[in-house]
């Protein structure tokens, strides 16, 4: 059974979600899809957490790299202010983050993945570093580049937080969380946003039904032979296996992603709670220009700027082109065709996206699923759903 609204074109979206939503265990999701600035699909289902309780209209769920875009949405609002500039080095408002070779690195390489600094196993010896913000702050301005920056992409699966992060506070001289309120929250009235989540909002989360990072197990000599032998046939097409470890598994211990004490921590990368409400509509901003309901975040200029394409090469930790945009990767899809759509998606399942040429905006949140980085099947099959009924009305 699913809550709140849906337009009848839309049903789809609701078949869909209504799949997704796992039977046996203690799950739940919601979908909101907004087109031409108006909600079309609100919808919530299932359960949110081990306690049996369901699913509401202002329960939110870790969105893992689903944060990604929003961290960057903040970023294109301040150039848009004025207050930066995309080829302006990233030590020029934080002149710590200059040492060791980084300080030609442009916010235009910090937001397309090619600073060359994804490699959380280098900066970290334990998970709970992470939990530590100004700790993580000092690390990533205190490392060293893998590569030479701009001349490949990496995808910055944890480090992309402290490194976006530290950058908006330092060009702001504010709290990574007042900058999103003032510039996002309030704004557009989201009612469920939020980076490293308040005490008091605490009773609105989702838990995860796979909480926990476990470090890996050890192997056996037939299991390390096996992985020598892909590692080496991987290496020959320029695969390398060990960047993908480097950048995305610092679990040496457990690391409950469901304990207060990480829901509360500032890591931008991937503890972003969200509502698919409130992740729709800074889509749906970005999906009409820069304005919704009459409020103007970003002027078009910078909506046009921001979804053009900045490369289409592979990259080295995912291994596949993301056609980075800055700070956003193309709309993964299943069955059509939306070359235009832009958006991050997450570990887990969530993600968000919008498609200017149809002024189509969508967002996933959900408490269950695995997968890749970047997410499994889910957002893909809601993106379809909804990209097929919107062509639908226009043909």
């Amino acid at each position: 059974m699913l809550d709140g609204h849906i337009h009848p074109d839309y049903a789809d979206v609701a078949s869909t979600l209504i799949r997704q939503i796992p039977k046996d265990r203690h799950a739940g999701a919601a979908v909101c899809v907004y087109h031409n600035g108006t909600s079309v699909v609100d919808i919530w289902g299932g359960i949110k957490d081990s306690a049996g309780n369901p699913w509401q209209a202002d329960t939110t769920a870790p969105g893992f790299s689903t944060t990604k875009g929003v961290l960057s949405t903040l970023v294109h609002i301040l150039v848009d202010q004025g207050k930066a500039a995309y080829d302006d080095p990233v030590a020029k408002y934080w002149p710590e983050f200059g040492a060791h070779g980084k300080e030609s690195i442009t916010i235009r390489q910090a937001l397309t993945h090619q600073a060359g600094l994804y490699r959380i196993t280098e900066l970290i010896s334990h998970p709970r570093e992470m939990l530590d913000w100004e700790h993580m702050k000092f690390r990533i301005a205190d490392a060293a580049p893998a590569h030479d920056p701009g001349g490949e992409h990496g995808y910055h699966a944890l480090t992309y937080g402290w490194l976006v992060g530290g950058l908006i506070e330092a060009i702001t001289g504010k709290s990574l969380q007042a900058v999103l309120a003032e510039e996002l929250v309030d704004p557009l009235k989201l009612d469920g946003m939020f980076i490293g989540m308040p005490h008091n909002e605490l009773y609105r989360r989702a838990e995860l039904t796979q909480g926990v990072s476990e470090p890996a197990k050890p192997r056996e000599e037939w299991q390390d032979n096996l992985l020598m032998w892909l590692e080496r046939g991987l290496g020959h097409l320029g695969v390398e296996l060990a960047e993908f470890n480097s950048a995305l598994n610092p679990f040496t211990d457990p690391f409950d992603w469901n304990s207060e004490e990480v829901v509360r921590a500032i890591i931008p990368a991937a503890n972003g709670q969200f509502t698919a409400r409130s992740l729709a509509r800074m889509y749906a901003m970005l999906a009409g220009g820069g304005e919704l309901d009459g409020v103007r975040v970003l002027s078009e200029e910078r909506v046009r700027e921001i979804s053009q394409v900045q490369s289409t090469a592979r990259d080295r930790v995912l291994f596949i082109p993301m056609h980075w945009r800055m700070g956003y990767h193309k709309a993964f899809t299943v069955g059509v065709r939306a070359p235009e759509a832009f958006g991050h998606y997450g570990y887990g399942g969530s993600g968000a996206f919008c498609d200017p040429s149809r002024n189509l905006a969508v967002a996933l949140t959900l408490n269950s699923g695995a997968g890749t980085p970047m997410g499994n099947s889910n957002m893909p099959r809601i993106a379809r759903a909804a990209i097929r009924a919107v062509d639908r009305l226009r043909s």
